[in-house]
């Protein structure tokens, strides 16, 4: 089997680098996802390039070509190629020499099979030469691929004993790749890791968990992680009803042409208490601008219709959207998305400057009033200045 002729492959920038690496003689291989994704008829974003070449001699050659080149993880023997078309990972043919779970002692190798088999799954083990197009397949990740089956390339047991954050990728892959079948030995061989995940960096095991998100319906994937315990040793927390939730996220995400997101989705899963919730964001790592998407999303819990406007206004369009899809009534969903079609935030008219203008003293009860001048326009719609300056007036009076 050949990889179709699609345009990726024929951008000039990357046919210099394999021929600083000598493809025409077969010392380097496109690998991995991009191989993958080709086969699929799928959109390619990042392409990866095996070699049988040391780490050194890869940065050597690309350098003579002038070609940029950063030794990204030159120890395991990765570098990137910086092109203008975007960057290329370059990695040497490796065997892994010991593994503890977390991370991998590795020995450079010049078996294409040999590397091929301390990957992963069978579909992500597949190889393409650059100059004829070639796949070269050594455990049968093209049936895998053809069948939709997600399968770890020997040992399930052992694939994940050498890094339990596979277990994670497997439900990830399921979500984006598999059919509604799980391989059996696999699931069973991660419920039996599955607390192996709480020994994790909290870093990875959420950055899997967002990707795994991601894909357009990973509820089949989510439900057998809930079946094989994941969730209880990463989010013990997360709400009962967990699976149902997302299921009827996604259909309502599909209903009205809204593209997935992640953390909407992570909300639907989290207990609905906000401090819970931040409390297990804080435990994944998330940054401090995630930890603040999900605590918006959880702001409102019963929105109406004419809450919309002002949710939109404290915590933006997009966690309003979210919002809605996550806990509007069927009744009023409809209605109320089409209140953020063409969304533009309104511009509060008044400054401080304002009412002290208006004969308010300067201090601390300026900043005071104008917030409930402001909360009295946002629960009137949003009226014009005229009306915003009699809202003021009467705050002043007030003091």
């Amino acid at each position: 089997m050949k990889l179709p002729d699609v345009q990726w492959h024929q951008r000039q920038s990357l046919k210099e680098v394999v021929a600083a690496l000598d493809g025409e003689h077969g010392m380097v291989r496109f690998v991995g996802g991009a191989v993958r994704d080709t086969l699929l008829g799928l959109a390619v974003s990042d392409i990866d390039l095996a070699t049988i070449l040391k780490p050194e001699n890869v940065m050597a050659r690309l350098k003579d070509a002038g070609i940029k080149v950063i030794p990204t993880g030159i120890d395991h023997g990765t570098v990137t190629a910086v092109t203008e078309d975007g960057p290329v990972e370059i990695t040497t043919l490796r065997r892994d020499v010991s593994t503890d779970g977390r991370r991998a002692t590795v020995a450079f190798s010049d078996d294409w099979k040999e590397d091929a088999a301390r990957r992963d799954f069978t579909i992500n083990a597949l190889f393409a030469d650059p100059e004829t197009l070639e796949v070269y397949d050594y455990f049968d990740g093209l049936s895998d691929l053809e069948k939709c089956h997600i399968r770890f390339i020997g040992s399930a047991e052992q694939r994940i004993a050498e890094d339990h954050l596979r277990i994670m990728r497997y439900f990830r892959f399921l979500a984006r790749f598999g059919q509604h079948a799980v391989d059996q030995e696999t699931f069973n061989a991660c419920r039996k890791a599955a607390p192996e995940l709480s020994k994790l960096s909290r870093e990875r095991v959420a950055d899997e968990l967002m990707k795994l998100l991601s894909p357009a319906d990973p509820v089949y994937a989510v439900q057998e992680m809930i079946e094989a315990d994941v969730f209880a040793n990463i989010v013990a927390e997360i709400d009962s009803n967990a699976g149902q939730i997302l299921a009827a996220l996604v259909l309502r995400e599909e209903a009205y042409d809204i593209a997935p997101d992640p953390v909407r989705r992570l909300v639907g899963l989290l207990p609905k208490d906000i401090d819970k919730a931040a409390e297990i964001a804080v435990g994944l790592r998330f940054s401090k601008k995630l930890q603040r998407a999900v605590a918006d999303r959880l702001m409102v819990l019963k929105p109406t219709v004419s809450d919309i406007p002002a949710i939109a206004y404290r915590q933006g369009a997009d966690a309003a959207r979210d919002i809605v899809l996550l806990f509007a009534s069927d009744d009023e969903l409809q209605v109320s998305l089409s209140k953020l079609e063409g969304w533009i935030k309104p511009v509060f008219p008044i400054t401080g400057g304002d009412l002290i203008a208006m004969g308010l003293k300067a201090g601390p009860i300026v900043a005071e009033s104008l917030k409930v001048v402001e909360a009295a326009w946002i629960a009137e719609g949003f009226p014009d200045e005229h009306r915003v300056r009699a809202l003021a007036s009467a705050a002043v009076k007030r003091h």
